[in-house]
């Protein structure tokens, strides 16, 4: 795969921008109680949501794969006093993390787990969402983008994570480099949506409604 940034350039962005004392015990238990810990956002992708979040004066927030919460509290931490976050999740060791730390955060309150695919518990939050942050199955990247789509306020922003997925978007060779190819492209052909697409970690696709 491609490297998209240089190691000593992300590492050094990363020394950079700081994290919650919360954030980093998060990220230290995730380090040591899963099995697959580069799952986990991480701080350079955790800190471009809670600045969007925080931006955007967003209230409403869905997370389609929230694994152990590093990128949910990270937006949780921009959020005023009754603002919410709905994290979708179907592994219950990652949930058991998260609640662990959201509740430890202070910012439990705030944050809303729904256990089970996201295609079903998404149907069930009612009302219009401002923000959404996907990082789920890749290969149901469309469809949750098209479930999400009706429900996002006019001004409000999506942000697809793995967009470049490892630099296989460049020549894509299996069905998910081609799924998110083709978002990518869908994206950026749409006149009633603003994108920009970040190389940040894996590709952060960051895309404005601007229709009611």
């Amino acid at each position: 795969m491609t490297v998209i940034t240089q190691p000593e350039i992300e590492q050094y962005c990363q020394s950079i921008t700081g994290e919650s004392e919360s954030l980093q015990a998060l990220s230290a238990a995730t380090e040591e109680r899963t099995r697959y810990p580069g799952n986990m956002s991480g701080n350079l992708v955790g800190q471009t949501l809670k600045m969007l979040v925080a931006i955007s004066s967003s209230k409403r927030v869905l997370e389609i794969g929230m694994f152990t919460g590093y990128a949910a509290l990270s937006m949780a931490e921009a959020l005023p006093e009754g603002g919410e976050i709905y994290c979708c999740e179907t592994n219950p060791q990652a949930i058991e993390v998260a609640e662990e730390f959201f509740q430890k955060s202070g910012q439990g309150n705030k944050l809303k787990v729904l256990f089970g695919r996201a295609l079903d518990t998404i149907p069930t939050i009612e009302g219009e969402l401002d923000f959404v942050f996907i990082d789920a199955d890749k290969k149901k990247y469309r469809e949750y983008v098209d479930l999400v789509l009706p429900m996002v306020r006019k001004g409000g922003l999506i942000v697809v994570d793995d967009a470049l997925w490892k630099g296989g978007v460049l020549d894509p060779q299996d069905e998910r480099d081609q799924i998110i190819a083709d978002l990518n492209q869908y994206f950026s052909g749409r006149v009633d949506l603003e994108n920009v697409l970040l190389p940040i970690r894996h590709g952060l696709h960051i895309i404005r409604k601007t229709y009611a």
